[in-house]
C-alpha cells in the first residue's frame, strides 16, 4: 500500500491461469527462495501519495515498468524533492501534485525540479507550461497592435522565413546563443549555395536559385533585434519563467555603417570601363545631380518629386505620400507628418515610425518655384480631366490625380538615370546625396540633420560629412597651410 512516505516494488503481468486475474506483486516467480527478488522476471515501479486534489480526491503518483529498483528508487524521489518546493504551502502543493500527475498520465518525464523551483520562486502558477519560440512569438506580435505596419510586416518576415523553421519547435527558456548561432551559420550556407549556384554553368542549376537572395550582414543582425525584442519582453513576463536574454549574447560579426561614396571621375571611369560599382552606397557629385534633374525635366509628372527629394532629402514614401495639405508654398515649408509604405507590392499610409520623422522642412526659393509650377499644371490637368480626375490631395500624381506607386518612382528614377549616361545610385542614394550636398555647403550639421529626421546629430556627421572630395581636399590644404605658417582658411567648394 502506499504511504506519504511512499514504495518501490515489484509486479509482472501473469495471470492466475484457475482465476484469470494477474498476479501483480505477488506473482511466485517475482523472487528467489532465499527472498530476493528475481532479477529476471517482472518490472519495478513506485508509488506515493499525493495531495488531494482542489476538489479534495484521494490520488497517487504511480508508475511501472522500470528496469531496475534504483531507477524506481531515482523516480519517487524526485517526487518528494518537488513537492518539498512547495515549502507546506497547500495551493502550490496541489499544483506541483498536478504537474506529477498530468507528466505520468502522459507517460512523460517528472517535472524538473529546477524548473519547477524557478516556477515558484517567481511566484508564478507551477503549472504553467512554457511556450515555444514559435508559439511566443506569435502572442508576442499579437501583443503589438500599434506597431507600424512596415514594422510589423518586417517582423512577420524574420519570424516566418528564419526564426520559426530554425528555432521555432525549442522552448523559450532551453534556448541558448549557440542555437541562434547555428540559425545564422545555417543561413550562411546557404548563401554560398546560391551564389556558387549562380556562378554555375549548368542552366538548371542557375534556375533552381532564381529569386532566392542572399541575406546580407545587416539583415541577419535585424533578424537577430528581432528575436531580441522578443525575448526581452519574455524576460519581463514572469509566467514565462526566461531569466536571460540570450539573444543579446549570440555572436554576429560587426556590422559598420555602409558610408556612401561619390562617384569621382576616377571611379566614372573605372565603371565605364568594366562596370565595377566601388560601394553598396553610391551618390552622385553636384554635378551629376545637376545631370540628372536636367534630363528628368523632360518628364513633367516626375522632374518635381525628384527636384524635391535632390534638394530635401526626403525619403520615397514622404515624397509619395506628401498631401498638399502639408505643404505651404507661402511661407516655403513643408510638414513631413505621413509616408506611403510598401508591403511587398500593397501600400500603406502611416505616419513616420520615429518622433524625429516627424518633421517640417523649410524649402529653398528654386524648389518653391518648381512646385508653384507644378501646382499651377496640375490644376490645368486637373481641369481637362474633369470626372475622369482622381481627387487624392497628393502632391505628386500620375496623368490622372492618383498617387504613385512607391516602386514605380523608383522604376522611372533608374530609367532616367539610365537615360542620362549617369552612373548607377539608387533613388534613395539622391537622398544621400541631398545630405551630402547640405553638408558640403556648410548647413550646420544640426539642421541637416533635423531636415533629414535623423535621430541623433552624430549619425548624420558621421555618416555624410566627408563624402565629396573637394570637401576634404579643402580641409586638408588648410591643415597644409598651417605647416606652412600660412593662413588657415577652408574654402568650402560651392556644389
Amino acid at each position: 500500500m502506499a504511504t506519504r512516505e511512499g514504495s518501490t516494488y515489484k509486479r509482472c503481468m501473469c495471470r492466475n491461469s484457475e482465476t484469470g486475474r494477474a498476479y501483480g506483486a505477488c506473482c511466485p516467480k517475482l523472487k528467489r527462495k532465499d527472498g530476493s527478488y528475481n532479477p529476471g522476471h517482472g518490472h519495478w515501479a513506485f508509488q506515493y501519495e499525493l495531495p488531494r486534489t482542489t476538489d479534495g480526491k484521494r490520488r497517487q503518483a504511480r508508475r511501472m515498468g522500470m528496469a531496475s529498483q534504483e531507477e524506481a528508487a531515482k523516480d519517487l524521489a524526485q517526487v518528494k524533492a518537488l513537492l518539498e518546493v512547495a515549502d507546506g504551502d497547500a495551493e502550490v502543493e496541489v499544483q506541483v501534485a498536478d504537474l506529477i500527475q498530468w507528466a505520468l498520465k502522459d507517460r512523460q518525464p517528472l517535472p524538473d525540479l529546477e524548473e519547477v523551483r524557478k516556477r515558484v520562486g517567481a511566484g508564478v502558477d507551477a503549472r504553467t507550461q512554457t511556450p515555444t519560440v514559435a508559439v511566443w512569438l506569435a502572442a508576442w506580435l499579437k501583443g503589438k497592435p500599434d506597431l507600424a505596419e512596415g514594422t510589423r510586416a518586417s517582423y512577420m518576415g524574420h519570424i516566418r522565413k528564419y526564426l520559426i523553421p530554425h528555432l521555432g519547435k525549442r522552448r523559450v527558456d532551453r534556448l541558448q546563443s549557440r542555437h541562434i548561432e547555428a540559425m545564422f551559420d545555417r543561413i550562411e550556407e546557404a548563401n554560398v549555395h546560391i551564389l556558387e549556384c549562380r556562378e554555375s554553368d549548368d542552366t538548371k542549376v542557375k534556375a533552381s536559385v532564381r529569386g532566392q537572395r542572399v541575406i546580407s550582414l545587416a539583415t541577419k543582425h535585424r533578424i537577430r533585434a528581432t528575436l531580441r525584442s522578443a525575448l526581452t519582453d519574455a524576460v519581463r513576463n514572469p509566467e514565462v519563467a526566461v531569466t536571460v536574454n540570450v539573444a543579446s549574447h549570440a555572436r554576429l560579426p560587426s556590422c559598420p555603417r555602409k558610408k556612401p561614396l561619390a562617384w569621382t571621375p576616377d571611379r566614372v571611369r573605372q565603371w565605364e570601363k568594366d562596370g565595377t560599382v566601388p560601394g553598396e552606397v553610391m551618390v552622385w557629385t553636384p554635378a551629376q545631380t545637376r545631370a540628372f534633374l536636367e534630363h528628368a525635366r523632360k518628364y513633367r509628372w516626375l522632374y518635381p518629386l525628384f527636384h524635391l527629394i535632390a534638394a530635401k532629402g526626403l525619403r520615397r514614401g514622404e515624397a509619395v505620400g506628401l498631401p498638399w495639405s502639408n505643404t505651404r508654398l507661402t511661407d516655403g515649408q513643408v510638414d513631413i507628418r505621413v509616408q506611403v509604405v510598401q508591403l511587398a507590392w500593397e501600400t500603406v499610409t502611416s505616419t513616420p515610425k520615429s518622433t524625429a520623422g516627424q518633421r517640417t522642412i523649410t524649402l529653398d526659393t528654386d524648389t518653391v518655384r518648381v512646385l508653384r509650377a507644378w501646382k499651377r499644371f496640375q490644376n490645368e490637368e486637373r481641369l481637362k480631366a474633369g470626372e475622369e480626375w482622381v481627387d487624392s490631395g497628393l502632391v505628386f500624381t500620375r496623368q490622372d490625380g492618383s498617387g504613385w506607386h512607391p516602386a514605380q518612382v523608383s522604376d522611372w528614377f533608374l530609367r532616367i538615370s539610365r537615360a542620362a549616361g549617369l552612373p548607377p545610385i539608387t533613388l534613395h542614394g539622391l537622398r544621400h546625396g541631398a545630405a551630402s550636398l547640405s553638408l558640403a555647403a556648410g548647413t550646420d550639421v544640426k539642421v541637416v540633420s533635423a531636415e533629414l529626421g535623423h535621430a541623433t546629430t552624430h549619425f548624420t556627421q558621421d555618416t555624410y560629412q566627408t563624402v565629396f572630395p573637394d570637401v576634404a581636399k579643402a580641409a586638408a590644404e588648410a591643415t597644409a597651410a598651417l605647416l606652412r605658417g600660412g593662413p588657415a582658411v577652408v574654402r568650402t567648394p560651392v556644389p
